[in-house]
């Protein structure tokens, strides 16, 4: 069926109070009106134009029809999930037919019963750090004046999305609840950095512990954990700990230490000393290729 838009009928906004309706629909039908107009098509205006005003002049038959959505008038309309049950309702009826018989009328208690329409989903933001995500949270928001507690599962992802099944706008007509849509949003981290479900953290190394190799305490969102760094460790190497990154139903991911040598900002006379005596005694060579002096 196609779908009409009665704002567009009886031109007005769709933010338009009961007296610009009523104005709207005054000039219409006076102009469409059979005995007065003679333009080709005003008879079936005329009855748009009272089939749109006996809907958005009733309070509860304009919530119902705002609940459907916008579409284009004339798009392929379809009702959406929890309008139906109603034989018919999608081949060979019209969208006023549709309407009356949903909410209109004698039929319109048993309509409302067997096929009363769900109230609106509704869509929030939800921003989590880090640790909330990982170890999952409680949390409650404030939607449409009602407050709603709700658990995050641990391994929250940013660009997911948590639903709250019964959680979204009541129905006006005595349907079921909607649902709530939570978009996560996982902030950064001043010290993890999260890519997919591995957690990165950028572990700093002396020169000498990157040369000889060092035994290091690190801190993971699961506590403390000691690794083993290799002599010649290089920086941007990663360490990896499996099954210590974000949890996942199919697997948790990993977490990697990536080492990063940090030079001395400054050195004392005897720390340049030894410096230099390293500097004689290496025959390292970090740049095979390159022309030598």
């Amino acid at each position: 069926m196609k779908y009409k838009d009665y704002y567009q009928i009886l031109g007005v906004p769709r933010g338009a109070g009961q007296d610009e309706i009523k104005k709207a629909y005054r000039r219409l039908a006076r102009k469409y009106h059979p005995d007065v107009s003679k333009e080709t098509g005003a008879e079936e205006r005329f009855k748009e134009v009272n089939e749109a005003n006996e809907v958005l002049s009733d309070p509860d038959k304009r919530a119902a029809y705002d609940q459907l959505g916008r579409y284009r008038p004339g798009q392929d309309f379809r009702p959406p999930p929890g309008w139906g049950g109603r034989q018919g309702a999608d081949a060979g009826m019209d969208f006023s037919d549709l309407f009356s018989q949903l909410f209109g009328g004698a039929g319109s208690a048993q309509a409302r019963r067997g096929g009363a329409p769900r109230g609106q989903d509704v869509e929030a933001d939800l921003a989590l750090t880090l640790e909330e995500a990982f170890h999952g949270v409680e949390r409650q928001a404030n939607i449409g004046g009602v407050t709603v507690r709700f658990r995050v599962p641990p391994g929250a992802q940013t660009g997911k999305r948590l639903k709250l099944a019964g959680k979204g706008q009541a129905s006006p007509f005595g349907g079921a609840q909607g649902d709530l849509y939570l978009n996560i949003r996982v902030e950064p981290h001043p010290r993890y950095r999260l890519e997919g479900k591995d957690i990165y953290l950028d572990t700093p190394v002396t020169p000498w512990e990157a040369a000889l190799g060092a035994s290091l305490l690190i801190p993971t969102l699961t506590g403390n954990v000691r690794i083993k760094v290799a002599a010649g460790a290089r920086s941007g190497q990663k360490l990896r700990l499996p099954g210590r990154g974000m949890p996942a139903k199919e697997g948790a991911g990993d977490f990697h230490a990536q080492l990063q040598v940090v030079l001395p900002e400054s050195l004392s006379g005897e720390e340049r000393a030894l410096y230099e005596q390293l500097k004689a005694l290496s025959r390292e060579n970090p740049r095979p290729g390159f022309p030598q002096e």
